[in-house]
Formats: structure tokens, sequence, C-alpha cells
């Protein structure tokens, strides 16, 4: 039997669903936030006016200026508390899938709807005001030299991570005088000192660090929060939309899962036995018997060299350095000039000099 619609009622408009309010909970690191901004600006794009959003991270700093937010209190009725997740990372040596479709995939799940990934880097937005601030850099160096950031650590939860902090120190020597480094990293993890570098660790909330990044020309870093913010956070005007980024990265995570269109992603995963068909997940090189699950031995690098584990070890100093050399030959970005180069050089090697 054919059904019979109702016929609208002149003058009465038709009632308007209201949007559902979602508070959306997720403890972890600034990394794990970054890829939560992509899955909450594509819920919006894909269901405008279907939703309203709140968050309870362990980074605000993130989410500020960001405009799919709107103010909730959970014990309000109709609010819904979500916990978000990424179960996919359970497949992505099997699945070709980006780490960003996580966080989609998890929350299309659990309300119920359609929802892709549209754009492969988090959201990350500025303020008008922040993108008129000059470079943090000027108020250091009375200039706004172009520079790069440096990462040399990381947190103690995940040391396999880590790569040689003396190829680090290779890498800045190459590039003395060309380029501008700036060192940056929580004050409470563990990032060795550098030389010749603008040394900001510790120095910097993490907003300042998206301000930061905003004006970088490139960044070199492990896989950690920094590679994810090279890609979310928008470059300024002029610019490469793309920014450049050299990651090394090793054999713990497949390439497809980690890395960003236009970044140089230098992994080993398929050359060793640890890392022959994906990303071996592990968690340390060695225990650091701090009572912590990630010292158990099925956690821990199953092949050590040079103290470090041996997919890291593959990847030379050379090897970041051709990375960046690259950008430069390609234009993506610049050299020094030479008045830049001395104001850097003084700057950065004042502290070597002093008394």
């Amino acid at each position: 039997m054919t059904r019979l619609l109702s016929p609208p009622v002149p003058g009465v408009r038709p009632a308007t669903p209201k949007p559902r309010r979602l508070i959306l909970r997720n403890p972890w690191s600034p990394g794990d936030i970054v890829m939560l901004t992509a899955a909450v600006r594509d819920l919006h794009r894909q269901h405008p006016g279907a939703f309203l959003t709140d968050v309870r991270t362990a980074c605000p700093d993130l989410w500020r200026h960001n405009p799919h937010l709107t103010p909730l209190e959970e014990r309000r009725r109709g609010v819904e508390v979500l916990d978000c997740e990424y179960p996919l990372i359970h497949e992505c040596n099997t699945q070709p899938k980006h780490c960003l479709n996580g966080f989609v995939e998890d929350l299309a799940q659990k309300l119920g709807v359609p929802l892709r990934l549209t754009a492969c880097r988090g959201h990350v937005p500025l303020s008008d005001i922040e993108r008129r601030l000059p470079s943090p850099i000027r108020r250091r160096l009375g200039a706004d030299i172009p520079f790069w950031i440096v990462v040399a650590g990381g947190k103690h939860d995940y040391t396999i991570k880590w790569w040689d902090s003396a190829r680090y120190q290779e890498v800045v020597d190459h590039f003395r005088g060309r380029l501008l480094f700036v060192q940056v990293g929580d004050r409470q993890h563990h990032h060795p000192p550098l030389r010749g570098v603008l040394d900001l660790r510790g120095r910097t909330t993490l907003r300042q660090l998206v301000r930061l990044v905003h004006h970088a020309d490139g960044v070199v870093c492990p896989v950690t929060s920094l590679m994810h913010l090279a890609a979310a956070v928008e470059a300024r005007p002029g610019r490469p939309e793309l920014r450049p980024c050299v990651v090394v990265a090793g054999g713990r995570e497949p390439p497809h899962w980690e890395a960003y269109p236009g970044h140089q992603f230098l992994h080993t995963v398929g050359m060793l036995p640890c890392c022959a068909t994906g990303g071996c997940w592990r968690a340390r090189t060695l225990p650091l018997g701090d009572g912590d699950e990630r010292d158990a031995p099925d956690r821990l690098c199953m092949d050590r060299v040079n103290h470090l584990p041996r997919c890291m070890d593959l990847i030379t100093a050379g090897d970041v350095i051709r990375s960046v050399e690259r950008y430069l030959a390609a234009g993506t970005a610049r050299t020094l000039l030479t008045s830049e180069a001395c104001r850097a050089l003084a700057t950065v090697e004042a502290p070597r000099r002093a008394p």
C-alpha cells in the first residue's frame, strides 16, 4: 500500500531537529589530540548544524580559537559524553589508512553517522591576532629570520623513537651559517642540548609552540607531536602550504599510517626481520626500571646496535641532511642571507663565548 504523506500546514514550518550536544573526551598526548581535531573538523563539515561539540583533553591550547567548539556542561540533560579512541591502530599494518582515519571512523561508529576524512592534516587554527603577531624569533634576534625547528629527543614512555643526539648535532653543524635551528622540547622529557641552536627547550607553552610552527620554514623530528603540528598548522602567507618536515621514523610505525603529504618520512619498514611486514610497535629500546608496563620483554626492541634500535641506527645524519638539502634545492625553503647568518650566529654562539 502506498503511504500518503500529510500535506504541509500553511504558514507552519516543519520542526528543525535540535543539534546533538557532544562532549568528546581523550586524555592522551598532544600528537593524538592534533589527530582528534581532524575528526571534529570533518564532523562539522559533513553534518553542518547537526552537532554542538565541546572537548575534554589534556591540551586545551590545541583547541583555542577552534570555530567548532561550543561550551557544554557534562551534567546538563541531553549532553552526550563520548570517549574518543582509534581502534584502527590495531589493523594499521594491514589496512592502507592514515592515522587520522582512526578517530574519524571511531566517531562515525559511535554516533551512527557517515563520516570520512576530508584532508590529510589536523585542524589547529590561529586567531587573526596571532596571524598578525611577529615571529617569536624576532623578539630574540631583532629580525624576522627564517628558521627550522628541531626536536632531538622525546618522552620516556617510548624511548624506541629516540635517535642519537650526536647525529642531530651533525645535521645542525652541517647547516651552520646556512640555516637557523630552534630546539624545542618539554622540560620533563629527554631533550639533550644541541650546540649552535636557539635553545627554547622548556620555554614555550603549547600555544606558543603552535605559533612557532606557524612561522617555521621546516621541522626535523622523530615521530612526535611536532610532526603532526607541522601538517596541521597553517603556513605564513607566501610560504608553501605543505611545510617541509623531515621525520626520523625507523621501523616502529608503517609509513602509510604516519606520513603526511610533503614530509620526508625516513623509515626502515621492510628492511629488517623485526619490521619485515609492518611496524613493530615496540615501546622501549632498553628497560628503564620505572615499573612501567613498557619495560616488559615483549615491549622492548628486539635488535639493538650502538645503543639504538637497529632500525634507527640505519638512518644516518647524511640521510637527514640530504632530505633538508632537497627542500633547499627545490626552493621550498631558503638558506640565510649573509646578514641573517651573522645575526643568527652571534645569538646562538653568545652563551659559549660568555665567561
